[in-house]
């Protein structure tokens, strides 16, 4: 079967499109079009092939949309199913023919409050907006990224942003901690420096992870931009623990970052603001620190106490990867999407 997969607002590299759910596709069988923004990619392997389409970025999204209904309109009539990774593709989703799925990897309404790019007079017209395409796609069927968002889509298949676990995992250090992802005042980029400051030479806070615009990072802290999921993972071992430093805003309330998954995965402690589920999993399962919201010092207390205390990190990390191999794993999500997929396209 063939499938074509669209997005104009994430990055190429998207972890979930490009290096879950592709990767699952490619290996069930899959022939892969991947319709994307430019951007560097990973080597393609076989059965995968790239579309350009231009990035719907802040307040300039219809060009893009024009664009991209014509490449939706083209290869749809070639492929079995159509899989979109964005709100905004409902907008055009007229234009393609056969079986479509929309992929939610978030709460739509709740996320306009994190879009940099909209005033915050706004908000009340970006959520009316919101809401009357959450309208539209629930006539599609759907997967969705997090259990929270079963709330608006109580019919939608659940397709975890889970994680590929490692088996084996190396021991924590104790000279630097890590941030991984979108950099932005939401995910607390302002912490820190702060935190950077607080820390004994030569610790080091390392953030692999674009900054949203207008964003600097200060000199103290070691910024390396967007990287590539598959290799900024490979950079997660050995670092002393994993930082999750989110607010307490309506996107991530009721959410599961990603990002501590991908820590615990790879034997990291986390430390993680006290987000209900971030809360559930870390107090669940014993792998990690919770510290109070917009508190750079608790967290420099907690790197402080991880750093001199290797027994309890390394237990802390084997603790965290065993719950992801067992209750967070793609594998399992990965075949729930294959069978779904399967499912739609056969019409049933």
């Amino acid at each position: 079967m063939r499938v074509l997969v669209a997005t104009v607002v994430h990055h190429p590299e998207d972890a979930r499109i490009r290096h879950r759910q592709i990767p699952a596709l490619l290996e069930a069988g899959w022939e892969v079009i991947y319709a994307a923004p430019p951007g560097d990619l990973t080597p393609l392997p076989d059965r995968l092939s790239r579309i350009r389409v231009p990035r719907a970025a802040g307040r300039d999204r219809l060009g893009a949309l024009r664009e991209v209904r014509r490449a939706l309109r083209r290869h749809s009539a070639v492929v079995d199913l159509t899989v979109l990774h964005d709100p905004e593709l409902l907008a055009v989703a007229g234009a393609i023919t056969g079986p479509v799925i929309w992929d939610v990897h978030e709460d739509l309404h709740a996320q306009m409050a994190d879009k940099p790019w909209l005033p915050e007079l706004l908000h009340p017209i970006g959520g009316l907006l919101a809401r009357g395409l959450e309208r539209r796609g629930r006539r599609l069927p759907r997967t969705i990224a997090e259990v929270g968002y079963g709330r608006a889509h109580p019919d939608a298949v659940l397709v975890r942003n889970s994680v590929t676990v490692p088996d084996e995992i190396a021991p924590t250090g104790d000279d630097r901690v890590v941030y991984l992802g979108r950099v932005s005042p939401g995910r607390g980029a302002d912490l820190l420096g702060a935190i950077a400051a607080g820390l004994p030479a030569p610790m080091t806070v390392d953030v692999i992870g674009p900054l949203d615009p207008g964003l600097t990072l200060p000199a103290s802290v070691h910024g390396r931009g967007f990287v590539p999921n598959n290799v900024a993972l490979g950079e997660l071992s050995g670092a002393t623990a994993g930082l999750a430093l989110l607010r307490d805003l309506p996107n991530y309330r009721h959410s599961l970052p990603t990002k501590i998954l991908e820590y615990l995965a790879h034997g990291l402690p986390v430390i993680t603001t006290p987000l209900p589920v971030a809360l559930e999993v870390v107090e669940g399962h014993d792998c990690g620190i919770v510290v109070p919201f917009d508190d750079p010092d608790a967290v420099v207390d907690a790197i402080a106490e991880l750093r001199e205390d290797p027994e309890l990190r390394n237990r802390l990390g084997r603790n965290g990867h065993a719950a992801v191999r067992e209750h967070y794993n793609w594998r399992d999500d990965s075949a729930r999407m294959l069978d779904f997929y399967a499912e739609v396209v056969a019409g049933r």
